[in-house]
């Protein structure tokens, strides 16, 4: 008589999770390999194609999980729709940038802005959601300041990039995170408000590179709303099968996939002054993550 190994649906959901989260955040490391791709083409057509393509996508995930009645009421709330168009504009103004940094070879700086954005975070909870920082979190955002100090003083010029990246996606996060509003239905009704101002965009144009460069330009362009969506979905399953605390941990992949294409594919310079930064940084993001560990245990 043979006995069947029992199931363990818990340990099952995990691993759903950890691939999901390991997924998400590879895909977003890896999104300079794809907007490099995009060289060419102005980084504000990439947004509107991005923005556009996010749009048709969502509302047809909206609609497939019976979420339209939720969507329409939230277009017929006013006060809301004008919350909406704030984080639409932090959100957009974020894509913007990043894919204008990647073109411009600065994907260091922008690695640099997504390693400092949970230290940002922590310091947006403590000024706007009445938050205490702990003596060891305070030291970290010390030491991230001073990181930025090295930059600023090192390089005489003012890391805007990076402190821009990271405010605004903090800032959205804040926002969102007070509203509480789902996450794929408030990113929905954020891409549809901006949709229309892409759409005009792309035909005073005259719908710009796509179908006038070549074919490989057009399925870019076409698939960056399909590239934007994706993660964002493994993320959502993700933070539904996970501790946050491990999620937490996991999301700086991303930064570092993006600061190893920098430095060992694009060969963006790595001065001694970025690494003395750079240091500042991982190790307030060292200190800060092993007390986010204990103080989850505890």
């Amino acid at each position: 008589m043979t006995s069947s190994s029992p199931s363990h649906p818990a340990l099952d959901s995990q691993a759903i999770g950890l691939l999901n989260a390991l997924g998400c955040f590879t895909l977003w490391g890896s999104f300079p390999l794809y907007f490099k791709l995009l060289q060419h083409v102005p980084a504000l057509e990439v947004l509107a194609h991005r923005v556009l393509g996010s749009a048709v996508l969502l509302l047809a995930l909206i609609l497939a999980w019976g979420q339209w009645p939720a969507l329409l009421a939230e277009f017929r709330n006013c006060r809301r729709l004008g919350f909406y168009l704030l984080t639409a504009l932090l959100i957009s103004g974020n894509w913007l940038l990043y894919i204008w940094a990647v073109q411009n070879g600065r994907i260091l700086e922008a690695s640099l802005g997504y390693y400092i954005n949970p230290l940002v975070n922590v310091l947006l909870g403590m000024l706007f959601l009445g938050e205490r920082l702990n003596p060891r979190q305070l030291l970290a955002v010390l030491i991230a300041a001073m990181g930025v100090l090295v930059l600023v003083i090192g390089h005489g010029v003012f890391p805007w990039i990076s402190l821009t990246l990271a405010f605004s996606f903090g800032s959205y996060g804040l926002l969102r995170k007070k509203a509480g509003h789902a996450p794929t239905l408030g990113l929905c009704v954020e891409t549809v408000l901006i949709a229309p101002i892409a759409l005009l965009f792309l035909a005073a144009r005259g719908g710009g590179a796509l179908g006038r460069v070549d074919g490989h330009t057009d399925m870019l362009l076409l698939g960056a709303g399909l590239v934007t969506v994706i993660p964002l979905l493994m993320f959502l399953q993700a933070t539904q099968r996970l501790r946050l605390s491990t999620v937490g941990l996991i999301q700086y992949l991303t930064p570092t996939l993006q600061f190893l294409l920098a430095v060992a594919v694009y060969q963006e310079p790595f001065t001694g002054i970025d690494q003395a930064a750079f240091g500042c940084i991982w190790l307030a993001l060292a200190l800060y993550s092993v007390d986010a560990w204990f103080g989850h245990r505890r």
